[in-house]
């Protein structure tokens, strides 16, 4: 589960939509990175600029969320809008993913919709899945077939949903946390966050509703 910069969004944006109108591919499709190799491991650690990309997701939802939000000030948590669409082989996987997060902490609320604040979409990329925003207050979630085979599906995504609530990767950790990915290998099909995972994101947004609260309507 890994994550990319801004500046190669737009070439793989293209590529994620094209794989995203054809069926889940048959096993000899592209793998994703073997954590058994020197590269694969690279694929799992974290670097500053997937750290920036992470960040740069969560700031674009949190900047829709709050244009909307700014309308509806008695609302008692933020409501993340999603369109799930362009990955119709993964619909199970995140209505599981939202109801884990939407039971998990009390600031946000996941929802399926339209005007998504972000979108999920599926295909074969060698890298895996990943969080990304396309620069301009939208972000997306790839969901790598192959990768989602290896790896439990449903930690996957919600691993990865994990990034559009401002989590970052922590692929050192344990497989109790979620954000640990596929640091722990695929044994590990725990798709619950943990305490600390839970408290930081229901910190996130209370301050995250705070601002959607202050922000005038545009």
């Amino acid at each position: 589960m890994k994550h990319v910069s801004t500046a190669t969004v737009r070439a793989l944006a293209g590529l994620a939509l094209v794989a995203a109108l054809g069926a889940a591919p048959a096993v000899s499709a592209a793998p994703a990175p073997s954590l058994s190799t020197p590269a694969g491991i690279a694929a799992y650690n974290g670097s500053g600029e997937n750290a920036a990309a992470n960040r740069a997701f969560f700031d674009a939802v949190m900047k829709s969320v709050a244009e909307k939000r700014a309308a509806n000030p008695g609302a008692q948590a933020v409501t993340v809008t999603y369109s799930a669409a362009s990955a119709p082989s993964f619909r199970t996987q995140i209505a599981n993913s939202t109801r884990i997060w939407n039971s998990s902490v009390s600031n946000v609320r996941l929802q399926e919709g339209s005007r998504a604040d972000f979108t999920y979409r599926e295909g074969n990329d060698p890298r895996g899945s990943y969080a990304s925003t396309n620069g301009h207050g939208r972000g997306f979630i790839f969901l790598d077939y192959r990768q989602n085979q290896q790896y439990n599906s449903t930690r996957v995504t919600t691993h990865e949903t994990g990034h559009v609530l401002g989590l970052p990767d922590n692929y050192s950790g344990p497989c109790s946390q979620l954000m640990s990915g596929g640091g722990p290998g695929p044994s590990c099909t725990n798709a619950q966050p943990d305490a600390g995972e839970r408290a930081r994101v229901n910190q996130l947004w209370q301050n995250g509703l705070a601002a959607a609260l202050a922000r005038p309507a545009s």
